[in-house]
């Protein structure tokens, strides 16, 4: 049996800030870009990964959401408390250089954890946390 990861769900607040931050920066392909009323769904991923993609959603779209939950999911999105991605580089410091030079929101800049890790982080244009680990 073979398991692997096919889709993880980042919510967006901002559809084309979303696609310039995931496409443009960390030069994620797209892969799937729906509409639907005032709403977008956009499927990105690495280059020469195509069975792993994010989906990049509105949040709290589901129609059974109230609009007391809707700001509060919103309001956790905006803190970096609603949801977390890591990702992974053979070079953290060239990336972390390119991601600060656009202007993202640095979170940590890149340092040697005790547990093992070199890492950085940064928050996407919702506010969610992006954390990069450097490859072995």
């Amino acid at each position: 049996m073979n398991i692997t990861i096919h889709h993880a769900f980042i919510p967006h607040t901002d559809p084309e800030a979303a696609l310039a931050f995931y496409r443009d920066i960390l030069g994620f392909e797209v892969r799937n870009d729906v509409g639907y009323e005032d709403m977008r769904w956009i499927t990105v991923g690495p280059a020469g990964q195509p069975g792993t993609s994010i989906v990049l959603h509105p949040p709290a779209a589901d129609p059974g959401v109230t609009e007391d939950e809707r700001r509060t999911v919103l309001e956790l999105i905006t803190k970096g408390a609603y949801t977390a991605i890591t990702l992974a580089t053979d070079d953290l410091d060239g990336l972390f250089q390119r991601l600060e030079a656009a202007g993202a929101d640095v979170v940590q800049e890149p340092m040697d954890q005790g547990y093992g890790v070199r890492d950085c982080a940064f928050r996407d244009p919702a506010g969610n946390l992006v954390r990069v680990n450097q490859l072995p």
